[in-house]
């Protein structure tokens, strides 16, 4: 009897989303065993990718496109949700206020401005639930430019000031022509547990990747402490911190809760049902490293696969960690760069080295 087998991805950040990743791993499979069944489910965790993910995973969702909305760096950028059944709007902070879109870092001045606006696009088109990918933010601004997009205002009655080098200097602020959250609640999907403040907070662990100097983190970190204490509690709560504090944002500011991002699209997705049925799954990211394991989605997926009894096998473009089970036993694994023989090879030609190890994974696994 042929093995089934299931994959299920992330993206590769900045290369290929999970789709194609998972599409070029089948055909790579299909080489050496064509008569398996194979089923894809490409997942994301919140961040880079989440949109296109939930949208290969329910075909009958409906996407959205709002025109040009203020990207992170002032620059206009496309603006894009996803309406799932029961008028429920997905949107992915990436796509609007993503890093790759500034033309140069600007940790103090980037802004989530057009996370709002599509925000507010969606809830007035009859959004009754909306849920907000969060990752792979540009900014450290607490969310307070998607807050303002939605309303939020100074306690003169002006617009907030940009991004979040300027919170600093506010004196108060007015909720009065807040738009009012959904009636079903606003659900955010995360991949980290950071508070907003402090060693472990948004500024501390993420503003270095934003082009922040350690002047520059000591800066943010005060002037988030200093929005926190006019917007109200939420600091502490874990997520809080993700994607420069936006999470903190829509807790204080629309009561928004936080959930795993790679819970929510497996369960949205049937993954464990499809994993439960499998022989074999396939899964992997950009990089595999030591926090793989940890909680991220990767992980998640060895753990829900051993449950079960599912063959293992983990593809990635790079693999600084041995992939092992949660007993520490090594998994089978294949790191595009080793394939490719170098990293500018395999950046050059994702999909190629995909199918390769496809193949290889069905030498290895499809027994």
């Amino acid at each position: 009897m042929s093995p089934s087998l299931v994959i299920a991805p992330d993206s590769f950040k900045g290369s290929l989303a999970a789709l194609d990743v998972a599409s070029a791993l089948a055909e790579g499979w299909r080489t050496v065993r064509p008569g398996d069944t194979i089923t894809l489910l490409p997942q994301a965790d919140g961040g880079e990718g989440t949109l296109d993910a939930i949208e290969a995973a329910m075909p009958w969702s409906i996407r959205h496109e709002v025109g040009l909305v203020t990207g992170p760096d002032g620059r206009p950028v496309p603006g894009v949700w996803l309406e799932l059944p029961g008028h429920v709007a997905v949107v992915e902070l990436a796509q609007m206020a993503g890093l790759p879109m500034m033309e140069a870092l600007d940790p103090l001045g980037a802004t989530t401005f057009g996370l709002g606006e599509v925000i507010r696009a969606a809830v007035t088109a009859g959004a009754e639930k909306v849920v907000i990918g969060l990752g792979g933010s540009a900014s450290t601004d607490g969310g307070s430019g998607a807050l303002a997009a939605l309303g939020l205002r100074r306690s003169n009655g002006d617009g907030l000031p940009l991004g979040g080098g300027a919170l600093d200097g506010l004196e108060g602020i007015d909720r009065s022509r807040l738009l009012t959250p959904p009636a079903g609640g606003v659900v955010l999907l995360s991949d980290v547990d950071a508070p907003l403040l402090g060693r472990t907070g948004a500024a501390a662990v993420f503003g270095p990747q934003k082009g922040a100097t350690p002047a520059e983190v000591e800066l943010l970190d005060a002037a988030l402490t200093h929005f926190a204490g006019l917007l109200g509690d939420g600091a502490t709560v874990p997520g809080a911190g993700a994607a420069g504090g936006t999470g903190y944002g829509f807790i204080a500011g629309w009561g928004a809760i936080v959930e795993s991002g790679a819970d929510y699209l497996a369960t949205l997705s049937g993954l464990p049902e499809a994993i439960a049925g499998a022989d074999v799954l396939l899964t992997g990211e950009g990089r595999f490293d030591a926090t793989s394991s940890n909680g991220k989605l990767v992980g998640r997926l060895i753990g829900l696969a051993e449950e079960h009894d599912v063959r293992i096998g983990i593809i990635a473009g790079q693999i600084t960690a041995q992939p092992v089970s949660t007993d520490g036993t090594p998994l089978w694994s294949a790191a595009l760069v080793d394939l490719a023989g170098s990293v500018d090879a395999a950046i050059a030609e994702p999909a190629r080295w995909l199918r390769e190890a496809g193949a290889a994974a069905a030498r290895a696994l499809g027994e």
